[in-house]
């Protein structure tokens, strides 16, 4: 079964770096569209950073000339780096790729992480 594995995160000081992993689990034919998304708690989902197919990279404002999203490719791997963190920053981090189903669908599925809390002390 094919899943994603996130690494990273815990707590960090105001100013600190962010440094977050996900790789893919089991066979996977190609990747699509992967992005990192966050969570506040009693809010809904809201993106970070994507890599479109296409590979264009696209950041929320708030994390704008903070963020880097990279991938790499042959692991299968998407990788987001933080700086200069804030209090606002504290919140559970998702990691979101596009899988292609060549067995059913034959059509992109999405995967998700399993999340993991990220703590700037203020």
């Amino acid at each position: 079964q094919v899943r994603l594995v996130e690494s990273g995160g815990g707590l960090a000081l105001p100013g600190g770096t962010l440094r977050l992993s996900c790789t893919v689990s089991g066979n996977v034919f190609k990747v699509g569209r992967v992005g990192w998304y966050r969570q506040y708690p009693g809010k809904e989902r809201e993106s970070v950073a994507i890599i479109t197919r296409t590979g264009s990279k696209e950041y929320a404002d708030s994390v704008k000339g903070r963020a880097t999203i990279s991938r790499d490719n042959a692991k299968n791997a998407v990788y987001l780096q933080l700086d200069r963190l804030t209090a606002e920053d504290t919140a559970v981090y998702y990691c979101n790729q596009e899988v292609y189903d060549y067995k059913v669908s034959y059509d992109y599925v999405e995967l998700w992480g399993q999340g993991t809390v990220e703590t700037v002390f203020s």
